[in-house]
């Protein structure tokens, strides 16, 4: 990995004097430094990306257009070992999931919405007229021009190509600015954007924070047609605002604090299996994950135990060990966040069944930013840790006693990203999942995605849905056109 990350823009590398460390969080020692972009970086980027839209980027078929954007996805898988070697060092997760998950489903982005773009409909209406000869109406979709990507820092490589593949593949030029946490994979995708000939100005990269910084400077840009973020809810708000002065369409996947609902008729085994999966991948980080468990009754203490056991078995540890399948937090700051909440919870009065504190390793490891996954039970749904949002690998257990009851708990929340329910009566399944307010719901399963299908959040989760054409349908505008007979 290079010794400093640059900014790219119309297809060049850019320097700005001012940098910020990334840092390893297994041992909280510097991966490299960051080149922080700062206003005339920002400027030169949107002005690169216009220059692309209005020229020979915007002027490509969508052929042409989604055979370069194939050509980003070999050569991604080319060099998948410098991408895997990348989003390890950035996130210190697994290398089995950075193998099996994030590399590959960076590339496969590409591909699906190349695909996708090929077979994209628009709609076609013959529409009688008094004279009686008639009209034709038609429609022809149009990119939005220059899109913000604004990606976070758990699944840094994945999310920003979910976001930066449909954007390009409908015609609009991006300009990405991850995490200044994981910076690292997105510029690496800078330098195959460059090898394989994608022009100037479609493709730019910036480095930075947030207020003050890269992402403030972006956002309230004039220069900006469209905003697009997966983050936090708070930041989504402060984003929200400086789009409403020029009203810029913007696409939000924000945060959540999401139900699982357990039936005491479910496959139990599968159902304990699923919910270790859904409370703690990826160390809890991941938009997705369950931190509100509610157990009818008859099985709650059988289930109490069995999640525990599993919790318990999990293997911290290095990326590269054999057998580790839980990294650290993503960082010193992240790490003080989730703890304070383990503080909360005790005062709060809840029983801590696991958990609760940091491990110690006796070696390097000590100085990363590693917590222990935790559950508690005891707590009332109006308690801190119940309704705010925590990220980490952690998760309340309640018990319920009736469907009702369940379903009115579960939706007791500001946010409403994703919920699973688990149980064998089919039509309970169906029932209940169309009363959860979420976007997306789960019956006996979770994380289980078919890419065609909309993602999303409601309430305090999110504006928009991705994935698919409902990607393609934000990053686009549709404009009739009405040929009188």
């Amino acid at each position: 990995m290079a010794a400093l990350l640059r900014n790219f823009a119309g297809n060049s590398w850019i320097e700005t004097g001012r940098t910020f460390a990334n840092v390893n969080p297994v041992n909280g020692t510097k991966v490299c430094d960051v080149s922080e972009a700062d206003a005339a970086t920002v400027a030169h980027a949107v002005a690169a990306a216009r220059r692309a839209v209005e020229g020979d980027w915007g002027r490509m078929g969508d052929a042409e257009r989604a055979a370069l954007l194939r050509k980003v996805a070999d050569r991604m898988e080319a060099r998948f070992d410098d991408f895997l070697a990348a989003e390890i060092a950035d996130t210190g997760k697994s290398q089995s999931q950075a193998r099996t998950i994030d590399i590959p489903r960076g590339a496969a982005n590409f591909r699906i919405f190349a695909d996708l773009i090929r077979a994209y409909p628009n709609e076609s209406y013959e529409m009688t007229t008094p004279d009686g000869a008639g009209a034709l109406n038609y429609s022809v979709r149009r990119p939005l021009g220059v899109v913000a990507v604004i990606a976070p820092w758990n699944l840094p490589l994945l999310l920003l190509t979910w976001k930066v593949a449909p954007a390009m593949a409908a015609g609009n030029a991006v300009i990405a600015k991850p995490s200044e946490e994981t910076p690292s994979t997105a510029t690496l995708l800078a330098e195959v954007m460059q090898e394989v000939g994608i022009p100037a100005g479609a493709f730019n990269l910036v480095h930075g924070f947030g207020p003050g910084s890269a992402g403030e400077l972006l956002t309230t840009h004039p220069g900006v047609d469209a905003i697009t973020f997966t983050g936090e809810s708070r930041t989504g708000t402060a984003i929200m605002k400086a789009a409403a002065d020029r009203v810029k369409p913007i696409s939000f996947e924000l945060g959540g604090k999401n139900p699982a609902v357990i039936f005491a008729d479910c496959d139990f085994d599968a159902t304990v299996e699923g919910m270790a999966r859904a409370v703690f991948t990826n160390c809890g980080q991941v938009c997705m994950c369950t931190e509100r468990v509610y157990v009818e009754r008859p099985i709650f203490d059988r289930f109490v135990r069995a999640l525990k056991e599993k919790a318990e078995a999990l293997v911290l540890g290095r990326p590269e060990d054999a057998g580790v399948d839980t990294g650290p937090l993503i960082s010193a700051g992240h790490r003080d966040k989730v703890l304070s909440y383990f503080r909360l919870a005790a005062e709060e009065g809840a029983a801590v069944v696991t958990g609760g504190g940091t491990p110690r390793f006796g070696d390097d490891r000590d100085d990363g930013f590693f917590v222990q996954p935790t559950i508690w039970t005891g707590l009332g749904d109006d308690a801190r840790v119940c309704r705010e949002e925590i990220f980490g690998p952690v998760c309340h257990i309640a018990p319920f006693d009736s469907e009702e009851e369940a379903i009115a708990r579960a939706n007791d929340t500001d946010y409403g990203l994703c919920a699973s329910i688990w149980t064998q009566n089919l039509s309970r399944g169906h029932r209940v999942a169309r009363r959860i307010e979420a976007g997306l719901v789960w019956v006996n399963s979770w994380y289980l995605r078919d890419l065609r299908t909309p993602f999303g959040g409601v309430k305090l989760s999110g504006i928009g849905r991705e994935g698919g054409v409902h990607s393609l349908n934000f990053y686009s505008e549709p404009s009739n056109i009405c040929i009188k007979l």
